[in-house]
């Protein structure tokens, strides 16, 4: 081969190289890039202070809130990367159900640390290395800096609700829901000794009407649009129920498929109305032999669930009826109720049928009216109730987002019992502590790196600071020195806009979890849209 030839050839090779090298640049200048606009929408909510966002669903509806895992799951992505702050955010309300806005914003703070990294010619992989580093260094930094909380202590465990609930719409109302989320965690677990909450047992209940003030913590079940029939003139309030829960109809029979039927006389018309009300009566006999005098009747698609002939001699029993009920209810009544639900008459026998203390139709402070089974007092529930109110399904959508919060922040106290400082004050003690370690490492490119996280969790108290309307650049400035003569809970408190030496004292205090499980996935998704070199087409 010519000396040409050989030229020509590594000219090439070495075009097909930049090339290459050009394209994986700009696909993860462009991942960065998506990741960041998603953050830059999500910070002006950050914050007793932040703003709300008002969207429009595809059915339109109007939704008006600042929690971040409803703005984010209503918002319509298309980039893939963009799609992971998503799901990170949906993985933050899961694991600590609270600070979904601020896991977005690290991760897009990381990201625009890491793009400044890579125009400096650092490597993807040293930068993510780097990251994992001061991530360790982190969490050992907000351990140090938590203190263990008295889960007995009813004050701690409401400052930390209310602190969660500044930012929200109905921050107003905070005094009246932190005790509440806090007495209906207590109410199905221990905390002492349990370590983790099923939220799934407190069930959350609308009803529009009355104010946020009228919510209330129910020791049973509530069923807002479910009330007992009326028209046959049956019971509209039992004490000590026996309750079926049933999983048939009882009205005439239908086949699966449409069918006609031909009637030539009158005796055929008598005989078929005969043998409905034989068929229905068998039925009627049937429960109230099994000693049930309450009857909840799951919805049917097919037919009516409860015919008009039924419940006229379901009320001469004196049992009451209550039709409806969604299937999604079921599991989460038999086990308040602790009853069995029952798909076939035959197998209604009494010990399927559950207890309570009082089942009836309860008329609210502003005339709607509900249908309540409540259990005794002194028992230990196996679920709870909160029947919320609002003027309108905005308050109530907002309020029910609330409470999720505040149930949220008490379970993250019981799977980690430690508290630390809010107002940004956790996350310039990290950036000092980062500080410190990089000047302590001899290699360049990982102290670079690590100064670079550092100065990303400046993010969190700069951004509070801006949408409290004071100079941020000012206060993180402030903040830096305080923390550098070693005032380690010095912190902005938001609804002043002034810094204080001791943010548990001034009552701003979070979960340890929420921070720890922010920093972790916004670091883990950096990570991971810093590993990806390309984006490719699947069939």
């Amino acid at each position: 081969m010519s000396k040409t030839a050989t030229a020509k050839t590594s000219s090439k090779k070495t075009g097909q190289l930049l090339n290459r090298q050009e394209k994986q640049t700009d696909v993860r200048m462009g991942n960065i890039h998506a990741a960041k606009t998603i953050a830059d929408i999500m910070r002006t909510s950050l914050g007793p202070k932040g703003m709300d966002k008002m969207m429009q669903t595809g059915k339109g509806e109007t939704l008006i809130t600042n929690d971040g895992a409803t703005i984010l799951d209503n918002l319509s992505v298309i980039h893939p990367t963009a799609k992971l702050l998503v799901q990170t955010s949906k993985a933050q309300d899961v694991e600590a159900g609270d600070g979904t806005t601020s896991v977005v914003i690290l991760a897009g703070a990381l990201l625009k640390a890491a793009e400044r990294l890579l125009r400096k010619g650092i490597h993807p992989t040293t930068i993510s290395d780097g990251f994992a580093v001061a991530l360790n260094k982190s969490l050992e930094v907000l351990n140090s800096v938590a203190k263990t909380v008295d889960l007995n202590n009813q004050e701690e465990l409401e400052q930390c609700v209310k602190t969660a609930l500044s930012s929200k719409v109905v921050s107003q109302n905070s005094t009246h829901l932190a005790p509440l989320s806090i007495k209906a965690v207590r109410a199905i677990c221990d905390l002492q000794s349990e370590t983790n909450v099923d939220l799934r047992d407190i069930k959350i209940v609308k009803k529009m009407g009355g104010v946020i003030d009228d919510i209330e913590l129910v020791n049973g079940l509530v069923f807002a649009d479910n009330k007992p029939a009326r028209s046959a003139g049956g019971p509209t309030k039992v004490e000590n129920p026996k309750i079926a829960m049933l999983q048939f109809c009882i009205s005439k029979p239908k086949t699966d498929m449409d069918n006609n039927i031909q009637v030539n006389d009158y005796s055929q018309i008598d005989r078929l109305l005969k043998e409905e009300r034989r068929y229905i009566l068998r039925l009627v006999k049937k429960i109230a032999a099994s000693g049930a005098n309450v009857v909840l009747v799951q919805k049917s698609v097919l037919r009516d669930s409860v015919s008009d002939l039924a419940l006229h001699y379901l009320a001469k029993k004196k049992i009451m009826v209550v039709k409806n009920i969604e299937r999604t209810d079921v599991e989460h009544i038999c086990k308040t109720i602790n009853c069995t639900p029952v798909a076939h008459i035959d197998q209604l026998t009494p010990e399927k049928l559950g207890n309570a203390s009082v089942a009836e139709d309860h008329t609210l402070s502003d005339g709607a009216r509900v249908f309540r089974i409540l259990l005794e007092e002194e028992a230990r529930p196996p679920t709870v109730t909160m029947l919320l109110r609002g003027s309108n399904n905005l308050v109530l959508d907002e309020a029910e987002r609330s409470i999720h919060d505040g149930l949220c922040v008490v379970r993250s106290l019981v799977k980690n019992k430690a508290i630390i400082p809010g107002g940004g004050a956790i996350e310039i003690e990290i950036w000092r502590a980062l500080e410190d370690h990089a000047n302590t490492i001899d290699s360049g490119p990982v102290s670079m790196v690590i100064r670079e996280y550092a100065e990303a969790m400046e993010v969190i108290p700069f951004t509070l600071a801006e949408n409290c309307g004071i100079n941020p650049m000012k206060t993180v400035t402030e903040l830096r020195n305080r923390h550098k003569k070693g005032k380690t809970y010095s912190g902005l408190k938001a609804k002043t806009g002034k810094i204080v030496d001791n943010c548990l004292e001034h009552k701003i205090m979070q979960p340890a979890l929420v921070t720890t499980s922010a920093l972790t996935l916004a670091t883990e998704v950096t990570r991971m849209i810093l590993k990806i070199d390309d984006i490719l087409n699947s069939r």
